[in-house]
């Protein structure tokens, strides 16, 4: 006996219901298996033909376009204003940011500027070019 012999090939195994695929259940006894490939086709085309009917007794709306037009266009107006009311909210906090920013800046003159106007102690500046 070969090892090919002893393991079932690919496709026939047990499926969940613990049959092989020919009707046949875990003892070796007959079961009855899936419906045969004619109750099948059969089943397909009287649901095609079920479904053909159901389809052919559906109407479309006459303003179904319009209607989807004009929810759409209200959705695009409204998309635009809630964007641009987004833009102006960021840009005036931004501006007010800003402005705190600059107004919290100290009083009294800073290390740069003393306000003396005299030159610098480190001897004297460069010539200027003529001109």
């Amino acid at each position: 006996m070969k090892h090919q012999d002893a393991t079932p090939s690919g496709g026939t195994g047990q499926d969940r219901t613990g049959q092989d695929r020919d009707g046949r259940d875990r003892d070796g006894h007959e079961r009855s298996g899936p419906p045969r490939p004619a109750d099948e086709e059969r089943t397909a085309r009287e649901l095609a033909d079920a479904l053909h009917a159901l389809a052919g007794g559906v109407l479309p709306d006459p303003d179904a376009y319009r209607t989807a037009r004009g929810e759409w266009l209200r959705r695009e107006r409204r998309r635009r204003l809630v964007l641009t009311v987004l833009v102006a909210v960021v840009f005036t906090l931004a501006t007010l940011i800003g402005l705190w920013v600059l107004n919290r800046t100290p009083a009294e003159p800073g290390v740069i500027y003393s306000g003396l106007g005299a030159a610098a102690p480190d001897g004297p500046s460069l010539p200027r070019p003529p001109g």
